[in-house]
């Protein structure tokens, strides 16, 4: 006699099965891994796996396991682990998944173990994002875990990913062809039953051309429509009612009776129906897998169509190596058509590099020596030797591939709502379904009762809601990606297109950043080597500008040695120079000193030693050639527009009126500028604040949507929720565009959505629909949805 199992659920001799009589009741087990597993589970209170797991099997692994350490070596953390606050990031692809259960099964396992913060498991396409600490536990233990349940793990890659997309494209046109073939002669023979049945038909003839409908619906029913028997068994099976029940109980119901009037000769069969209902829904779903598939070609090629191997140059030797084992410092040579891989700085060489994939500008940026070289931009037309400043995992585009892979993850609150929406109302539609076929099998009869049913099922269309938000996202971050625009999570293109205010700092992000000395005056004689060790011990843009300046004016210029040097927020630089006190900054830090001295037009700079003022510059930040225009059009997009800067009044005034900003503020400290904002939001209104420095970070973090220019600072690109790849304002008028484009988008999809269920449904009820027209109605609102959500590509 065969029993299961009772952890795999496969069946055996009852004869082989190990009895284990210490628990109560008694358990049967195939195996001693079995039975381990089954105490593991009951002593960590995990053993509501089983009523979860229901009847279902799990299968024994088709082939050995290799060895879990591999995971631990230093090879597979380079080129696959994330390092960030002392914790380690990994994604991986667990096999075996095919429920909600061994979803809840992995998730609780990898949470019991000590040292794992976060394990989150999508069942769409089984990929795992865990992050663990790896003082606490290795990889190779998670793994280990993840195995002693029955299920296996392997690391996710782009290239894999988008074969496994590949793969299911192939499966589903194969299905997809089958099911039009037996549509394109199904409507031949019901040609011919229609014929018969107006103008009259022999019965033998009609039943052979029954039969012949038969042979071709039956295939189409259970190879074509096998995805929504599956999908509607696991929905179920777990408690949830999808489309795919509709579509599998409505099209089964039509075949049932179909037979039923094959051998009984009472009625009409519906073999036809059944064929074009599966096939046309079928094409729906073919359609969304493509959309799929594009979505691996916007964000997977990011990182899988950059180059495996660079050419390592070693002292005379030149030799291709595998990009993990590049290293900080390792010189890289690169031709004339090559696409960058690793970031760093030439050396030597110079020519044009295509960087429209990272900031969206088609126009060639020129590199000579000292230029830095940034991953996924082309080299056009020269031989270029750099030096690698970095790692393959922590290069410009291996940093944006995880930040669209992220926000694919997270879900914005609209979409999460909508799924809500959706779960109820296909439970919803079996209800409706069920009254209207009592109802007219109590006027019209059972044959026409069920007809109407199948109708209501069929027509009505949660697909359409469920697509509405998710597609549009996509869309919308694949967009956004190709123009330089990267925003951190999904959530992200809703909260931006609510906001009303956008506060803008000045200096690197309205300006560009480079103060240039337009005119100077030496009051005292002085050591230049003091000004110049000064100045180059701040990163100010103004600091800067004067080291400029002063390496212009005197050749091989060294730095003097200075003592206690001291930055004063927001006014300037303190040092000692040989018992000497130096300072160099704005009219304020000269002030708290004792000086008095009035500021010409644009930035001034005041330098002095001891209680003599040396010397005075004049610098002027110039404003970004789209900066004018930029601010324009995201003002016609509905925005009021504030500049924020802590630069003196009359410099603020003049970047102020020449891009068209009303609204200013001047000689802000970096609290009084996330004051500022804390008041806005106060005041009911939703802020943007668009920053690139350090002296930015507490105002982005304090407003609702924070972007940063990718050239920024790491302390602002890292708070921020909106990154812009390109250094241009047009990417800060691209980034409201497109998020406003892809909320409105969303909101017309749900907005058709409702319309036509509300539209549709009622007609179905009525009997105006028959079920034909309803596989085609519904199947063209899920289309419509998709190809309103494409438009956001549209340049207009």
């Amino acid at each position: 006699m065969k029993t299961r199992c009772d952890h795999c659920g496969l069946e055996y001799d009852e004869k082989i099965l190990i009895k284990d009589e210490m628990l109560s009741p008694s358990k049967s087990f195939c195996c001693k891994g079995c039975q381990g597993v089954y105490h593991l589970l009951k002593n960590e209170g995990l053993d509501g796996f089983y009523d979860k797991r229901g009847k279902g099997v799990l299968e024994p692994p088709k082939s050995a396991l290799d060895d879990a350490k591999k995971f631990d070596l230093d090879g597979f953390r380079e080129k696959y682990i994330r390092e960030k606050d002392g914790f380690c990031e990994v994604s991986l692809i667990i096999s075996g998944i095919h429920c909600a259960a061994c979803v809840w099964l992995n998730e609780k396992i990898l949470y019991k173990l000590d040292g794992v913060i976060e394990a989150h498991i999508s069942q769409a396409n089984n990929k795992a994002k865990i992050v663990w600490d790896p003082e606490i536990v290795p990889l190779s233990a998670i793994i280990e875990a993840i195995r002693s349940i029955g299920y296996n793990a392997y690391p996710y890659d782009s290239r894999l990913q988008e074969a496994h997309a590949n793969a299911a494209r192939r499966e589903y046109y194969a299905r997809l062809a089958f099911g039009i073939f037996a549509v394109m002669n199904i409507m031949w023979i019901a040609i011919a039953q229609y014929y018969g049945y107006f103008f009259g038909i022999e019965q033998d003839m009609k039943n052979i051309l029954t039969f012949a409908e038969f042979l071709l619906a039956t295939p189409t029913l259970f190879f074509t429509g096998s995805i929504f028997f599956r999908g509607a068994y696991y929905g179920v099976k777990n408690g949830f009612v999808t489309m795919d029940l509709l579509i599998a109980s409505g099209s089964s119901l039509a075949y049932i009776y179909s037979l039923y009037t094959m051998f009984t000769g009472i009625g009409e069969p519906y073999f036809d129906s059944v064929t074009m209902i599966i096939t046309f829904v079928f094409a729906g779903k073919f359609f969304e897998v493509l959309m799929r598939k594009k979505a691996v070609d916007t964000l997977d090629s990011i990182s899988g169509m950059l180059p495996t191997e660079v050419l390592l140059v070693d002292g005379n030797e030149k030799r291709f190596v595998s990009v993990e084992n590049i290293k900080k410092d390792d010189l890289i040579e690169l031709k004339a058509g090559e696409k960058v891989v690793i970031d760093g700085i030439c050396i030597s060489g110079e020519g044009s590099f295509d960087e429209a994939s990272l900031s969206g500008e088609s126009v060639p940026v020129l590199k000579t020596k000292e230029s830095k070289i940034i991953s996924g931009s082309i080299c056009l037309d020269s031989v270029i030797l750099y030096r690698a400043e970095a790692s393959v995992k922590d290069s410009t585009m291996n940093k944006i591939a995880s930040l669209l892979e992220d926000a694919m993850n997270k879900k914005p609150r609209i979409e999460q709502l909508a799924n809500q929406i959706s779960r109820r109302f296909s439970t919803a539609v079996l209800g409706i379904a069920f009254i209207t076929l009592l109802a007219w099998w109590y006027a019209a009869g059972f044959n026409e009762a069920l007809i109407i049913a199948i109708s209501v099922i069929v027509i009505a269309c949660p697909c359409a809601l469920g697509l509405a938000t998710p597609v549009s996202t996509l869309v919308g971050l694949g967009v956004g990606a190709k123009k330089g625009v990267l925003f951190k999570e999904a959530k992200f293109l809703e909260s931006l297109a609510k906001c009303d205010v956008l506060a803008v700092d000045k200096t690197g992000t309205i300006t560009l950043g480079k103060p240039e000395v337009i005119s100077s005056q030496i009051f005292e004689e002085f050591d230049k080597t003091i000004l110049y060790a000064l100045v180059k011990s701040s990163s100010h843009p103004v600091s800067k500008g004067i080291a400029k300046y002063l390496e212009t004016l005197y050749e091989d210029l060294s730095e003097a040695k200075l003592t206690d040097i001291k930055m004063v927020e927001a006014k300037g630089v303190e040092a000692h120079f040989e018992g000497k006190r130096i300072i160099g900054g704005n009219r304020r830090l000269l002030k708290e000193f004792g000086f008095e001295r009035e500021d010409k037009e644009a930035t001034n700079y005041w330098f002095a030693i001891d209680d003599k003022i040396c010397a005075h510059f004049i610098l002027k930040d110039m404003p970004r050639a789209d900066a004018k225009e930029a601010i324009a059009k995201i003002k016609q997009l509905g925005l009021s527009v504030v500049m924020l800067t802590g630069d003196n009044e009359n410099t603020a005034r003049d970047s102020a009126e020449y891009v068209g900003i009303e609204e200013f503020h001047a000689t802000l400290l970096p609290q009084q500028k996330a004051e500022f904002i804390e008041n806005l939001r106060a005041g009911g209104k939703k802020v943007v604040m668009a920053g690139d420095g350090i002296n930015d970070a507490l105002a982005l973090a304090k407003s609702d949507i924070a972007i940063s220019l990718g050239s920024g600072t790491d302390i602002a690109v890292g708070v921020s929720d909106i990154i812009l790849m390109s250094d241009s304002l047009s990417s800060l008028a691209k980034a409201f565009l497109i998020s406003k484009k892809t909320y409105r988008t969303v909101k017309q999809n749900i907005a058709f959505s409702v319309l036509y269920n509300a539209t549709t449904i009622p007609l179905a009820i009525c009997g105006f629909v028959m079920p034909l027209v309803a596989a085609l109605s519904m199947s063209f609102s899920s289309l419509v949805v998709v190809a309103n959500a494409l438009r956001i590509k549209s340049e207009k």
